[in-house]
């Protein structure tokens, strides 16, 4: 029986005095084509989560779909960000998201929005710190490994970044019919793998991953 994801991290933040926590997750970094996303949601400490939420990798596509309004409905705020596949190529993964996290936390801040001052964010790796821009106020940061699992403001955003990259995704598909971007988002599949072979990349792949240095057309 799957654990749902709790809420002890955002406790403990809430209770030191923060009030604004929110969760970040990443979805895209694996994928051959499409970008890098990253989802930051602000979540309330007096309501319970919207039931079934759980990260994104653990969900069926159409449960997620299901999930994405009550999810973002539950939030006080949320905003995804994306690094287009030729800042990942110009840039690298990390600072690709960077570059999302800081748009996404832009997004959250603009005129009347929401600025949190902590932070739960996926992983072992702090990457939206450097997304600030200079005199920001720096919000505590809390990494997580596994946090998609355990961390229920993570598994918001993983769910609600994991829905809106698939969007765009699903978006590009008529554009590029022999790559099945409908179904495998930009990933490494067997489809996938023979449309490179057959017509080369793409004006939204990545050119500077390692799966390029074996293509005919490039």
């Amino acid at each position: 029986m799957r654990v749902p994801p709790g809420d002890e991290h955002e406790r403990a933040l809430w209770a030191s005095g923060h009030r604004w926590v929110a969760g970040v997750d990443e979805v895209g970094r694996g994928a051959w084509a499409g970008p890098v996303s990253v989802g930051v949601a602000v979540v309330r400490p007096d309501v319970p989560p919207p039931d079934g939420l759980a990260d994104s990798k653990l969900l069926a596509e159409r449960r997620r779909d299901a999930l994405f309004g009550p999810v973002g409905a539950w939030c006080r705020a949320w905003a995804v960000g994306h690094a287009d596949p030729g800042e990942c190529d110009d840039l690298g993964m990390t600072a690709a998201l960077s570059l999302a996290a800081g748009r996404a936390l832009a997004e959250l801040g603009g005129p009347g929005g929401i600025v949190p001052d902590a932070l739960v964010v996926d992983g072992p790796v702090d990457y939206v710190s450097g997304s600030l821009p200079p005199g920001a106020p720096a919000p505590a940061v809390r990494t997580v490994v596994g946090g998609d699992r355990v961390c229920v403001s993570v598994a918001a955003a993983s769910v609600l970044a994991k829905v809106v990259r698939d969007r765009l995704m699903r978006d590009l598909a008529p554009s590029f019919p022999a790559f099945d971007f409908d179904r495998n988002k930009g990933y490494p599949s067997p489809v996938h793998r023979r449309a490179l072979a057959g017509a080369g990349l793409t004006s939204v792949h990545r050119r500077t991953w390692s799966y390029v240095r074996d293509l005919p057309f490039r």
